[in-house]
């Protein structure tokens, strides 16, 4: 019995080893403060590492997220990100934070983070947020109404959004399991590209018009980060 338990442990410990290793990966020193200059550095995470006998409390640092986003675009929100470009101390760590405005009415539309889950509370508003499974899941929609202090969690690689259903503005801020999550926002990728996707492929894999596409294409598509 105890041999079978401890095999089975063994197993459980090789998966979780596996799966954690699709992630960003652990550091394997205190800290690995980001430096553009590459002289007597070394590289890791995607970053040149500052000498930690070097590093500063200011690496770990930033201010200003009690500043409002401006909102005043099309679609009506504001994304401040705080990754390993803005706090250099960040890199190898696997985490980053934003904070997210909305004007009334205003959303972050369908986008997906290719490198981490995000795990977002509202501060305050109302928001209808969202995110739809994959393919094999049936590409179900799991959807809640927030109000202030409600939290939800988006799973890495899922396409979801945040909807400010209120007349007045709504802040959230989110935590993301990656340095650098990355961002594809759906309508801004598929028809905003460059150079732009041949409207035949999007035109058959949309099921719309031609002449529809051409349209979207002409657009501009509102970046708000």
């Amino acid at each position: 019995m105890e041999c079978s338990s401890l095999l089975l442990s063994l197993v459980v410990l090789a998966l979780a080893t596996s799966i954690a290793s699709a992630y960003d990966p652990s550091p394997l020193q205190d800290f690995c403060v980001a430096i553009d200059d590459p002289k007597n550095a070394l590289f890791v995470n995607g970053k040149f590492c500052k000498d930690p006998k070097l590093a500063t409390a200011d690496d770990f640092f930033t201010s200003g997220l009690n500043i409002p986003g401006d909102t005043s675009n099309k679609i009506g929100s504001n994304v401040t990100t705080v990754n390993v470009d803005r706090i250099r101390g960040l890199n190898t760590l696997g985490i980053s934070l934003v904070r997210i405005d909305y004007a009334p009415y205003g959303q972050n539309p369908p986008h997906t983070h290719p490198r981490g889950s995000e795990i977002l509370v509202v501060v305050e508003g109302t928001l209808c947020v969202g995110f739809v499974s994959s393919n094999e899941d049936g590409n179900r929609l799991f959807t809640k109404i927030l109000k202030k202090g409600d939290v939800f969690v988006f799973p890495i690689g899922l396409i979801h959004f945040q909807f400010n259903v209120g007349k007045t503005p709504a802040v959230a801020f989110a935590g993301l399991s990656s340095q650098n999550a990355g961002v594809i926002t759906i309508a801004k990728a598929v028809f905003g590209s460059q150079p732009p996707i041949k409207p035949d492929v999007l035109a058959k894999a949309f099921q719309l018009d031609k002449k529809i596409v051409q349209y979207l294409q002409k657009k501009f598509w509102v970046d708000n980060n």
